[in-house]
């Protein structure tokens, strides 16, 4: 079996121990062995980044520019074999992965061109004969720890502009999916980037993550990932004065209005809430229906989740790949029964499959009837599992959305320009779509929610740099 090493200081360093990366379409099947590290590795990963800091960070940026550049290219011409990895390892689907692959080769190109664009200001002082300027620098050494649902991007997305910033990194990537982590950082080995600027230690949470969160020599910490191990990053981080970024859950609401197009509003809630397997942070698991069109949009999204298939990943017209592990698989199942528990009644789906592999197969569950109160549409699932909200009008459908500790994503479904335009304006979420699937931003743009969905800075886009840089105001007499 081939065993994969971590990167620290520009060498690839044996693990402890090695833990397998089984294909959850195919339990039989396990794509390679990953190095688990240790506490000991994330020290020497932080003394390389903080010993190469100094040069990369006063680097040229063109230097910079061309490094990321070059990254960029290389994903995007193995996007297919990229794609094919991450489906294997993460069970969405090989037509999915490649857009996975995409997106990061995409965000290190935008990058790349970020790295030419960071300005500053100068501006008058009230003292006569003083200038001011305002500028950008690279807040140090940062610790990424990436989650398991997009497995790719997420990471191109926090190592791309913590590079074209001038930072040094340390990634810690999710231990369920380490293979597409690792590739990505076998390129970027080759980039021409100098030893230590990036490094890769794989490993367990509790031990890898912890790790560098608690370190002295970590200046800021990026993650995404569940909402209690994010609040006790940010307690950590704050004892420690260290600059913090999380993206967490998402208890995303999809509102249908009586006007919406009713073949629209079933196809982008099917996006939604099912595709990817409902593994995504923005998935919509609440789909809030007023009265007049909830019995038409019932019937017909029962009909349209006839036609979802549910298969291998890596197979040709899979719609839907298993659930990533068996911890999460219990966990959908175990939401379902409690949804029906609560009064919901199952009106599709939420059954374990067996197919012809041994997999992580469960057909997607549409619970209806449900009550906004319920644990069901209070608590992330995570999964495809989506419950359905009876309400009267608009103005309980927004105040249904509202209700939820979370603000990632939200969305309505609608032909009236007046409840759009005021929705866009009133979903307390961080991104909104009108007439759009919840799940799925551009990699340009800025990512995060509010309330009990995001943390600190806003990622992607050219609002990383709020998080990736510090200010700093000089004056000079003339």
């Amino acid at each position: 079996m081939q065993q994969h090493d971590n990167l620290i200081g520009g060498e690839w360093t044996p693990g402890n121990s090695y833990s397998p990366n089984l294909n959850p379409s195919n339990l039989s099947d396990t794509i390679a062995e990953y190095a688990q590290g240790d506490a000991a590795q994330v020290d020497a990963a932080v003394a390389a980044a903080t010993a190469a800091f100094p040069a990369w960070s006063t680097s040229g940026i063109q230097a910079r520019s061309d490094a990321l550049d070059k990254i960029g290219t290389e994903i995007l011409a193995r996007k297919e074999e990229l794609g094919t990895l991450l489906a294997r390892e993460e069970g969405k689907t090989r037509a999915e992965g490649i857009g996975e692959a995409t997106r990061a080769g995409q965000i290190f190109k935008f990058f790349a061109g970020e790295c030419l664009r960071l300005a500053g200001e100068i501006i008058p002082s009230v003292r006569p004969n003083i200038g001011v300027e305002i500028t950008r620098e690279p807040v140090g050494i940062v610790g990424l720890i990436t989650p398991w649902n997009f497995p790719i991007a997420i990471p191109a997305w926090k190592i791309a502009p913590a590079l074209a910033f001038g930072n040094c990194v340390v990634l810690k990537p999710a231990d369920l999916v380490p293979g597409s982590a690792w590739a990505l950082a076998e390129i970027i080995s080759r980039s021409g980037i100098p030893a230590g600027v990036f490094n890769l230690v794989m490993g367990r949470g509790s031990v890898i993550g912890n790790a560098l969160v608690e370190h002295p020599g970590i200046h800021a910490i990026s993650f995404t990932g569940s909402v209690g191990v994010g609040r006790n990053i940010a307690l950590q981080c704050v004892k420690s004065h260290k600059k913090v970024q999380l993206e967490m859950g998402g208890k995303n609401p999809q509102v249908i209005l009586d006007d919406a197009d009713l073949a629209q509003a079933v196809e982008l809630s099917v996006q939604s809430a099912f595709y990817s397997t409902g593994q995504r942070c923005t998935a919509s698991s609440r789909l809030i229906v007023t009265q007049a069109i909830y019995p038409k949009f019932i019937e017909a999204m029962k009909v349209r989740m006839e036609k979802i298939k549910v298969g291998d990943a890596l197979a040709q017209g899979t719609d839907i790949g298993p659930v990533s592990s068996q911890s999460q698989l219990d966990q959908d199942l175990d939401y379902v029964k409690i949804g029906q528990d609560e009064g919901g009644t199952l009106a599709a789906g939420g059954l374990r499959l067996k197919l012809d592999t041994d997999g992580f197969y469960m057909s997607p569950a549409l619970l209806v009837d449900t009550d906004k109160t319920a644990r069901i549409n209070r608590e992330e699932v995570f999964g495809p599992v989506a419950s359905v909200i009876r309400v009267k009008d608009y103005e309980e459908a927004l105040a249904t959305a509202n209700d939820t500790e979370f603000g990632l994503s939200a969305g309505i479904a609608t032909t009236s320009l007046k409840y759009a335009t005021h929705f866009k304006r009133h979903s307390q979420a961080g991104m909104v779509m009108v007439n759009l699937p919840t799940a799925g931003v551009d990699y340009h743009v800025p990512f995060g929610g509010r309330k009990g969905s995001s943390y600190g800075p806003r990622e992607q886009g050219k609002y990383a740099q709020e998080f990736f840089t510090v200010v700093k105001t000089a004056y000079t007499l003339a």
